[in-house]
This record gives structure tokens, C-alpha cells and sequence, in this order.
């Protein structure tokens, strides 16, 4: 019996998680808990690899298409939402496998981690947009070198995204945001995790994978599924039609590019973000790697988790 332990499967995009979260979630008696930025999405399912309903039915799913494309989604709100799920499924003896590729949602989750006050559209921020257009950023670097010298020295001065984010939560609690991180990061996790990661010995054959999947995406209907989006009226500049493949095929369509063009970008753009997710899990010291040769071998990938559980368990489970 794992106790307070979620299982985490993560990996770059087509390295197959849904499938092994499905077969952990199945073997141990669990439910998966989903923690992917897009597939939060309804409407989206094509686009963004989210299970499909024949998938849905194997094992319960949450966090999986539970909100309207034109919402903004962040780590904080999806913590809020995913925990009491989390506590659930931990109080009636089930095991929560944690399964998707925003690798920053799934640490939150696992730590337990809050975040600093302030959010994009409040009344803080807004009067921090309106300083920029009206002064630059230089005044609001200086404030920030002033109030907060440690995030002054690690920020680039143009990313302009984080000096603000700084400056609100300074504006907002009278707490620099360099501090509230530190006292967050000190803080024991707020459930022990197991987590695997997928990927192959061979990146070659990943790439050729995920080449694979942008073609079936668009054979599956994934040029019929924006339209559908647009008809609802879901804004153009949308968080979730920014995604991978919605953005590519919206500039086909107003002429910026071929569709064929348009496919061939979606490909390029989904490899250098399978590039970007192993960059991130490589960094994790506690990820047990699960690596495919030429095929991806679920049964064997199954037989390794649960013989890692089965270890890890016993020790208490590990933390994250």
C-alpha cells in the first residue's frame, strides 16, 4: 500500500505517458489525474493528444477537458483545483497517477507549492502596463534594483514577462517574490512521489514519432476541430489556441503560410518541444527513466514501474 505517494508519469510529447498512466492506474487500483496546460481544455482533444473517450473508459480521468478554451490556466489555479482531487482519491485508497507534459504543474502538485499574490488582469498589473507604456521599462527596472536586488541580478532586463511579475507581487504583499520562493522551496513536499519518465535510446526515433502523430492529428480532424473552436467564438489570441499545432493552422488559413507548410511547422515546432521537456526532466535527480528501443513495449515499461514501486514503497517512497 503506497501511502500519501503519487505515481508521476511524464516525458516529451509521443512518448507515450497516457498509455502506461492508464495500465499503472489499472494494475494498482488508481486514477489518473491529468497535468497538461492544453488538455485542460475542452474541445481540444485532437490537437492536444488528450486521452480519448475509449482511453477516458479504461481508468477514470481528471483534470482532462474541465475548462472553456478562452480561460487562462496557471500553475496556482491548476494546484487549487488538482489537490482535492489528489486528497480524495489518497482517502479512499487510491492510488492518484499524476500523468502529462507541463512538468511545472506536476512539481507544484507534488510539493504542495503556493504562489505569490497578483495575477495577469488585476489592478496591480494593469497600472505596471500602463507605467511601461507610458515611461519604459527602465524606471521599473530601477524599482526593481531597489526593492528586490536578487531578482534584479538573476532577471535579463528584457524579459519584461518576470520584472513585472516581480514588481506585483512586491506592490501587492510588501514581500519580494525572491523571498517568498525561498521560504516555498524550504518547505517539505506535500506528498512523497515515484516518477517515471519515457523516452527512447534513440531521439531519432522520437522525432520520427512525433512526425508520426502531427499527420495522424491532421488525417484525425484537426483542421475541422479549430474551426469548431473559432465558431464558438474562442479568441484568436486565446492561451489555448497559441497552442502547438492551433497556431501553425490558423496562419495557413489567413494566408501567412501553405497547409503543408503549416504541417511541416507544426512538426518542427512539436520536436524542439519534446527537446525542451527532456531538457527540464533531465534536471530531476529522483526520475526513474523508462527508455524505449525502436517500439515503445508497455508491458515491459509496466513490469519496471511496478518493481520500482515496489522498491521505493518499501523504503517509504521517495520524495520529489
Amino acid at each position: 500500500m503506497l501511502t500519501n505517494t503519487l505515481i508521476c508519469v511524464a516525458g516529451p510529447t509521443a512518448s507515450g505517458k497516457t498509455e502506461l498512466a492508464i495500465r499503472l492506474a489499472q494494475t494498482l487500483g488508481g486514477e489518473v489525474v491529468g497535468a497538461d496546460s492544453m488538455q485542460i481544455y475542452r474541445g481540444m482533444a485532437i490537437g492536444t493528444a488528450a486521452p480519448t473517450e475509449e482511453e477516458r473508459a479504461r481508468v477514470p480521468h481528471h483534470m482532462v477537458g474541465v475548462s472553456e478554451p478562452g480561460e487562462n490556466w496557471s500553475a496556482a489555479r491548476y494546484v487549487a483545483a488538482a489537490t482535492p482531487i489528489v486528497d480524495r482519491l489518497l482517502a479512499a485508497e487510491k492510488t492518484p497517477i499524476v500523468c502529462g507534459g507541463t512538468f511545472l504543474w506536476m512539481e507544484a502538485l507534488v510539493r504542495g507549492l503556493t504562489f505569490a499574490p497578483g495575477k495577469s488582469g488585476g489592478a496591480v498589473r494593469a497600472q505596471l502596463e500602463e507605467e511601461r507604456r507610458a515611461r519604459g521599462m527602465a524606471p521599473l527596472l530601477e524599482e526593481l534594483r531597489r526593492v528586490d536586488p536578487e531578482s534584479f541580478a538573476h532577471l535579463h532586463p528584457n524579459d519584461e514577462k518576470r520584472i513585472l511579475r516581480a514588481l506585483e507581487v512586491w506592490r501587492e504583499s510588501g514581500e519580494t517574490i525572491s523571498a517568498h520562493n525561498a521560504k516555498t522551496a524550504a518547505l517539505p513536499p506535500r506528498y512523497r512521489s515515484i516518477c517515471f519518465a519515457l523516452s527512447f535510446q534513440d531521439r531519432d526515433d522520437l522525432k520520427a514519432l512525433i512526425d508520426l502523430r502531427v499527420e495522424r492529428m491532421v488525417a484525425a480532424g484537426l483542421l475541422p476541430e479549430l474551426d469548431a473552436l473559432l465558431a464558438r467564438g474562442i479568441p484568436r489570441d486565446s492561451t489555448a489556441l497559441q497552442a502547438i499545432g492551433y497556431k501553425e493552422l490558423l496562419a495557413a488559413k489567413d494566408g501567412l503560410m501553405t497547409m503543408d507548410e503549416a504541417i511541416e511547422t507544426v512538426k518542427l515546432r512539436s520536436r524542439q518541444y519534446a527537446k525542451r521537456q527532456l531538457t527540464w526532466l533531465r534536471r530531476r535527480k529522483d526520475i526513474h527513466w523508462i527508455l524505449w528501443d525502436k517500439t515503445r513495449d508497455f508491458d515491459r515499461a509496466l513490469s519496471e514501474c511496478l518493481d520500482i514501486i515496489g522498491r521505493e514503497s518499501q523504503k517509504g517512497g521517495i520524495r520529489t
